[in-house]
């Protein structure tokens, strides 16, 4: 994909990102979340690809603002909420004691519990929360915070939640409200991964989490391939199984641990492991020496082994990094016991195009062509 195709000509979206601590520097956020969820390719979001943006929450809130205004045209979800009321005339479930409690008291009213259709529910909750959290945050320009208000108004019978107390578990996705699983993730970079408790209880946003970047590097990476590099047999984020002998097989795979990849790529007989690796320091240091961390060693290593188990050599992997401001960063490329095993950085700090590049060139130097 190039940068005209999305943009149509205008200037990109430029986000700079930096948490200090780790010195990891990020542009691109906006191309990042483009592959992560596909909704943002479409037409409506390419004033957003165009406008430029110096904080995460800026972004998110353009989105949002975006985002939501589309789906009110739409009609906000609705789901059936169960009501309790006194009322006049009978209506869904009669409340027997609470009834007869108000004969006593000489009120002729019946205590009803009903299901009714309502916006009030946990998908427009999270999204209202999430937008006025917005609103009252310094680092949202004031044009994004009008947009806000402009949707806000919609949601007058929405209840507000406190952030921290959401069960996010509870978010189901089916055909009647697909449409909020992207939104809904933003809602959720936004509270779980940039807010913060002050002192005083009150809320602030602080710099996108390295969790949740980290989550976001792995989703990029995965579905760039998937939609840019169509000629690959597979691309995944697949389970290697373990590659064990014994009588008593079955019972030790439930004594290990799970084997998730972050990234599986195939052509025909060869495969390429990635495991995408967002740290604040891509090298350790002991002894003097810089040296890969070797739990990230380990790792790719068992994956191929296991995932090789024929011994073939057709199997490699590939650590990647998301490149920091360190001087040294590793690229290298080492033959253990007949499979390749590398380590390269990613630079995320450059034009969108030259990303991408990186990206291919990866593909091609295990593939070809």
């Amino acid at each position: 994909m190039t940068v005209g195709s999305f943009s149509g000509g205008k200037r990109i979206c430029v986000v700079c990102l930096m948490t200090n601590d780790k010195g990891i520097i990020i542009k691109n956020i906006y191309y990042m979340l483009s592959y992560a969820f596909q909704v943002l390719k479409q037409t409506n979001y390419e004033e957003v690809a165009a406008e430029e943006f110096e904080q995460a929450q800026d972004l998110f809130a353009a989105i949002l603002a975006k985002g939501t205004a589309r789906q009110l045209k739409q009609g906000l979800y609705r789901e059936y909420i169960t009501q309790r009321e006194t009322l006049f005339v009978m209506r869904g479930k009669l409340d027997m004691p609470k009834t007869i409690r108000n004969k006593v008291q000489r009120k002729q009213r019946l205590a009803c519990e009903f299901d009714e259709l309502s916006e009030n529910n946990l998908f427009n909750q999270i999204l209202k929360t999430t937008m006025k959290l917005l609103v009252q945050d310094e680092g949202v320009n004031a044009e994004r915070k009008r947009a806000l208000n402009k949707v806000l108004v919609f949601f007058d019978h929405v209840t507000i939640l406190e952030p921290s107390k959401i069960q996010w578990s509870r978010l189901r996705y089916q055909r009647s409200n697909r449409n909020y699983e992207m939104l809904l993730n933003i809602c959720y970079l936004v509270l779980d991964g940039m807010l913060q408790t002050t002192e005083k209880g009150t809320y602030r946003m602080a710099a996108f989490s390295d969790k949740h970047m980290a989550r976001l590097y792995e989703k990029f990476i995965l579905e760039y391939y998937r939609q840019k590099h169509t000629y690959l047999s597979e691309v995944r984020a697949a389970q290697v199984p373990w590659n064990l002998v014994g009588e008593n097989e079955e019972a030790m795979i439930r004594l290990l641990p799970v084997m998730q990849t972050d990234i599986m790529l195939r052509l025909n007989d060869k495969v390429l492991i990635i495991d995408a690796k967002y740290y604040g320091k891509t090298l350790q240091h002991q002894f003097e020496k810089y040296s890969l961390h070797s739990g990230n060693v380990y790792q790719i290593f068992t994956y191929v082994k296991n995932y090789d188990k024929d011994g073939t050599g057709n199997v490699a992997g590939l650590l990647l990094y998301a490149k920091t401001q360190e001087d040294i960063v590793p690229d290298c490329s080492f033959n253990m016991g007949g499979n390749r095993i590398g380590a390269r950085t990613l630079d995320l700090n450059q034009n969108f195009k030259h990303i991408t590049e990186q990206l291919d060139k990866i593909a091609e130097a295990y593939f070809g062509g």
